[in-house]
């Protein structure tokens, strides 16, 4: 019997035909699709969720082809081998991708649950403009021989749409490395196929082990939450995985005050731990997801901060070729003298602390 995710993965929804069942497909939604040459879709469960008539929705925007990827002015040409120092003098396999010295990003898979239309590895999963060769065997060879690694990032397209059986056999290989503390997998699917966490997924991943594997997902909106995604991230917590949320920030879909915060607390109510908000990569096509630079940080001090609990507020990123950069400035020191600070909270009152010389 083929198993549920299985199926939703076979019947993805990937032509104007399919998407026609569950939306009513705009102009300009058609016109982009007809057009544009990129890989595009979804599962059928997350097409369910989309909005039927309004080409607005939040989710109908991460999934569905925009002729504004054509727009270019901000994005960087040959982003991914910059970002992901592919042009260095370090011998690396395709799959490995390295910006610190104790841990990597390993790729291992090209295909995903999503293909998400402001994804900053647009170039290869999506557009499949930029060719690489992730052989499986040849990185865990090199992350083998590199010692200072401590930290492995099972990414791709979508490590979790392997089969079971060859996940165990990646995660028992870095496993056995004597110097791998930890693996972080990346994957979407808990938001966009939450029916893959199935009991053969838990058996392969999870367990009570000294290297311990961590996910963390992608969600943008909460309208992306639903009781699936609360009881696939439950089963996951009860094999022994931590699961934490990467959002992106992206214009028109959660930049508002409102959404913002009500994204980061049913994250929280679903067990999800925020943990990054991301500013949109300098990848090519993406411009229309854009905002100024500074309104991660506004969303964060006028949703989250000081609004609710401080487990909800996220940090606020920019990945680069040198490592994630934090892009928030410090709103609450108002003043300082050679005796006191002054700080202000959430609400604009403020109090007085005294400078301690060193």
């Amino acid at each position: 019997m083929v198993e549920e995710w299985v199926e939703q993965m076979q019947h993805q929804v990937n032509t104007l035909k399919k998407l026609g069942e569950y939306i009513n497909v705009s102009d300009d939604e058609r016109k982009a699709i007809e057009t544009l040459k990129t890989k595009w879709g979804t599962s059928p469960y997350f097409a369910s969720l989309m909005d039927k008539d309004d080409p607005n929705c939040p989710i109908r925007k991460q999934v569905i082809p925009s002729m504004n990827e054509q727009v270019n002015k901000y994005g960087m040409e040959n982003y991914l081998v910059w970002k992901e120092n592919r042009a260095t003098e370090e011998v690396r396999p395709d799959s490995i991708a390295r910006q610190y010295h104790d841990r990597i990003a390993f790729t291992v898979v090209q295909v995903c649950g999503i293909y998400c239309r402001h994804c900053f590895r647009k170039e290869l999963v999506v557009d499949q403009d930029l060719q690489l060769s992730f052989d499986v065997e040849e990185g865990l060879a090199w992350i083998a021989e590199h010692k200072e690694i401590r930290d492995v990032l099972i990414t791709g397209g979508d490590p979790l749409l392997l089969p079971d059986e060859k996940l165990e056999y990646l995660i028992s290989k870095l496993r056995e490395m004597p110097h791998i503390q930890m693996i972080r997998i990346g994957s979407r699917l808990p938001i966009v196929l939450p029916h893959r966490i199935t009991e053969g997924l838990k058996k392969a991943i999870g367990g009570f082990h000294k290297v311990p594997v961590w996910i963390n997902t992608q969600c943008n909106h909460p309208k992306e939450i639903t009781e699936k995604t609360a009881k696939a991230v439950y089963e996951l917590m009860s094999c022994g995985i931590n699961v934490g949320n990467q959002a992106v920030l992206l214009k028109g879909i959660n930049d508002d005050v409102e959404t913002f915060r009500e994204l980061h607390q049913k994250l929280l109510r679903t067990r999800i731990r925020p943990y990054y908000v991301f500013y949109c990569e300098p990848a090519p096509g993406i411009d229309h997801f854009r905002t100024p630079v500074e309104k991660g940080a506004e969303l964060i001090r006028d949703a989250i901060r000081g609004h609710t609990t401080g487990l909800a507020q996220p940090m606020y990123v920019l990945a680069t070729k040198i490592g994630k950069i934090p892009l928030m400035p410090d709103y609450y020191i108002v003043d300082k003298n050679e005796t006191e600070y002054t700080l202000r909270n959430y609400k604009g009152e403020t109090t007085k602390i005294p400078n301690i010389p060193e």
